[in-house]
């Protein structure tokens, strides 16, 4: 089912990296997609979620090139050459716990706050990469704190959004999507060469979730192969 119109327009937020710009890539060539515009720290207008400013300023200055029918924040952060994802308790340290919250869940609340006003009124949606592993209902390894934690609040805030907007922008349709494991900076140490998937077919996959979505899947939680996960 194709849920976007003809002529529809996208913004990809965290573009620079490899499944942001894998669906840079798939919009350009998308033949029903108008414009699609790349946002990251080093575009025009730059964002950075360690800046909270550069989130509402970035929002105001692409608002006279909007409404959007399609927004996706892509952006996230696993590990640094700082960090690696927490084993166990005694690995907790207030530095990777914040870290890890402003990029994976306090940015990307400021995006619903700040973004979702450019979604077109006829038809938008939003989505937001979350993760499986931030279900607390699937989790049943334990470890890596920080990011569960902070993919965990990402849902809660997006279900949280989704309620108000259903309210208020009745044609506004807002989803976690979990892409699964990709071969990416992200996954690198983790096998992700090894045992993930190339961004363009994780893309791919996302992409026939995305284009099927209606109003009412408003607040779910998606995999990449369109199951819906438990928060």
């Amino acid at each position: 089912m194709q849920s976007f119109p003809g002529g529809f327009q996208a913004l990809i937020i965290g573009s620079s990296g490899s499944i942001g710009s894998a669906f840079l890539d798939l919009l350009r060539l998308h033949p029903d997609c108008a414009k699609v515009i790349g946002l990251h720290r080093h575009s025009q207008p730059a964002i950075n979620f360690e800046n909270e400013e550069s989130i509402g300023q970035a929002a105001s200055n692409l608002s006279k090139q909007g409404p959007f029918h399609l927004i996706i924040n892509a952006a996230g952060i696993l590990h640094t050459p700082h960090f690696t994802p927490e084993k166990k308790l005694s690995n907790l340290n207030y530095a990777q716990i914040e870290k890890t919250f402003r990029v994976n869940a306090f940015g990307p609340a400021l995006i619903l706050n700040y973004f979702s006003k450019l979604l077109h009124p006829a038809k938008g949606v939003m989505v937001m990469l979350s993760a499986k592993v931030g279900s607390i209902e699937d989790n049943r390894l334990g470890g890596w704190y920080s990011y569960r934690a902070s993919k965990a609040a990402l849902n809660m805030f997006l279900k949280t959004a989704a309620i108000e907007l259903q309210r208020i922008q009745p044609n506004t349709t807002v989803i976690a999507l979990h892409p699964g494991t990709v071969n990416s900076n992200l996954s690198k140490p983790f096998r992700g060469e090894q045992i993930g998937r190339a961004p363009v077919e994780a893309v791919r996959e996302m992409w026939q979730v995305i284009e099927g979505l209606q109003p009412q899947d408003t607040g779910k939680f998606y995999s990449y192969n369109g199951q819906v996960l438990p928060w």
